[in-house]
């Protein structure tokens, strides 16, 4: 039996791996395809201290080789279901159970796609999901960001403060963002504001180059911007879980500072827990305190 399985291995597993066996913990992590999760997708990452700049894939696995300096562990393995025994709880996997005391949770969550031609080819290419992670590289650009809630309005008041011109695209006639950010969009001058609109279309060779836009009477328009942020939302990887623990109205675990989930015993981490703020930075931060709390669990088990 493991003192520790890690569900997951994204930043936050591989973090969580490291602290627990520099503490002396026998941690198992379960990652159905490859280490790093979403970062192995970004090219180019200059917020991680102690990186001026590193891609996401050198990033991840250079955490996964400290991970590995201390004993980690990771079988490529799909979980299937989770089950408590008591004190116990027993991971399924396609290939066998394991047993542990505590499991964390690290599955992640993946940004909503708006689903069109090249998105993918593109992604990582002046396509992007996070302003505050890829921003900084549209400094005196035009970009372009998807959306109209909270999210889209943030981003794009962020993106004002660095980019030479932001269109801020909403497929409806008005912005669901609160009232206080909107009213600073509106006042933002290099902030234009396109009601009633798709994107239809990303063109560019190597890179995103320009956008087509087609409105609500079908009428067509081109931008050329050097990058788009698409800002609709997110789907947490709960579904292996959502009767096990407690999730929010956006099926987001309910966990607090310390990680620790309604359940003794299993704590969520990174982008798949309640949060404010989710960045490669944060999730590392939770795989630390992850572990803090399940080193005093064990010890009181």
């Amino acid at each position: 039996m493991k003192d520790i399985i890690i569900v997951g291995g994204g930043p936050a597993a591989l973090t969580a791996a490291l602290y627990a066996g520099r503490a002396g913990l026998d941690a198992l992590m379960l990652e159905k395809q490859y280490e790093g999760g979403q970062i192995v997708t970004t090219n180019e990452v200059e917020n991680y201290p102690g990186f001026r700049s590193i891609t996401g894939p050198e990033l991840a696995n250079t955490i996964y080789e400290h991970a590995k300096d201390f004993g980690s562990n990771m079988k490529y393995e799909e979980v299937i279901d989770i089950k408590i025994d008591g004190d116990i709880k027993k991971v399924i996997t396609g290939a066998q159970t394991y047993e542990s005391k505590v499991v964390i949770l690290s599955m992640g969550a993946q940004p909503k796609k708006i689903g069109i031609d090249r998105e993918e080819e593109l992604t990582g290419k002046g396509v992007s999901y996070c302003a505050t992670c890829d921003g900084g590289f549209y400094r005196k650009k035009v970009v372009a960001v998807i959306g109209g809630g909270d999210t889209a309005v943030e981003d794009a008041l962020h993106l004002s403060r660095l980019a030479e011109k932001v269109y801020v695209i909403i497929r409806k006639d008005s912005l669901r963002a609160n009232k206080s950010a909107q009213k600073k969009l509106f006042e933002t001058n290099n902030v234009e504001i396109i009601f009633n609109s798709v994107v239809t279309k990303l063109e560019g060779e190597e890179r995103l180059s320009s956008i087509e836009i087609t409105n609500n009477n079908g009428q067509v328009d081109y931008l050329e911007v050097n990058g788009v942020f698409v800002a609709i939302g997110s789907d947490p990887s709960t579904e292996l879980v959502k009767d096990l623990v407690a999730l929010d109205k956006n099926g987001y675990i309910i966990a607090d500072e310390s990680c620790k989930t309604n359940v003794e015993g299993i704590f969520a981490i990174g982008d798949i827990r309640t949060k404010e703020v989710r960045q490669v930075l944060t999730a590392a931060a939770d795989g630390a305190v992850s572990i803090y709390g399940a080193e005093k669990y064990l010890i009181s088990h």
